[in-house]
């Protein structure tokens, strides 16, 4: 990249949430959690219902895709959930794309980061089984930090990586990724190949709303730079 691009950058740091977003995890999440309701004999939530939660802290998104049950069954619904989880998370696969984009970004200079729902032991399970630790610079988790849509994530790495939150942007999947961005006051571009449909996603603020890869390889190169 030459000098005179590298000064007219838009964003020095660009976050992305993982689940639906780099990892195409979205039906496998959904029917864990179908999964987990039927183990303990409890009313799943349906696919829309199931996917909404996705992208919150996992006591989060159990407690809203499964509303109907005592808070004291949660602990054993969170365990049923991750069992099921752990036993399909090696065949999960990056969305076609991404890999490459993301080192492009890291080659180009950018600083790149994570902030999702995932805990702090699933994501650095899948970072390394995907072997796409050394691309980030910072990441962060819901176990370790407030869950969306709270701002905290992003305001945690703005300190660690000394980024201003307008030279922050986000992507993400899902209303919670975009209305933390909003709470953060950090630019967001919604990608509608993910969790939430793209109607629901429209409703949320952002710069753009793109449908896949490609073309969010193709906004990324036209808006980075001024």
């Amino acid at each position: 990249m030459n000098v005179d691009k590298k000064l007219a950058r838009r964003y020095d740091l660009i976050v992305w949430d993982w689940d639906g977003t780099i990892m195409d995890s979205t039906p496998t999440i959904v029917q864990c959690i179908q999964q987990a309701c039927r183990d303990l004999g409890f009313k799943e939530p349906d696919d829309s219902l199931a996917s909404s939660v996705i992208g919150l802290g996992i006591h989060d998104s159990l407690r809203r895709a499964v509303p109907w049950i005592e808070p004291a069954h949660f602990s054993k619904l969170t365990e049923r959930f991750r069992y099921h989880y752990l036993a399909k998370d090696h065949e999960l696969h990056l969305f076609k794309g991404v890999r490459d984009l993301l080192e492009k970004l890291r080659a180009d200079g950018y600083l790149l980061g994570v902030a999702t729902g995932k805990s702090r032991v699933g994501l650095d399970r899948s970072l390394q089984h995907h072997q796409l630790e050394h691309l980030f610079h910072e990441t962060r988790t819901a176990d370790e930090s407030f869950s969306k849509p709270h701002p905290g994530m992003l305001l945690e790495l703005s300190d660690a990586l000394q980024v201003p939150m307008r030279r922050m942007l986000m992507i993400g999947d899902t209303t919670h990724d975009l209305d933390m961005a909003v709470n953060a006051g950090v630019d967001a571009v919604a990608v509608t190949y993910g969790a939430h449909p793209p109607d629901t996603l429209k409703e949320s603020t952002s710069l753009a709303h793109v449908d896949d890869v490609p073309q969010l390889a193709q906004w990324l190169d036209t808006n980075l730079v001024i």
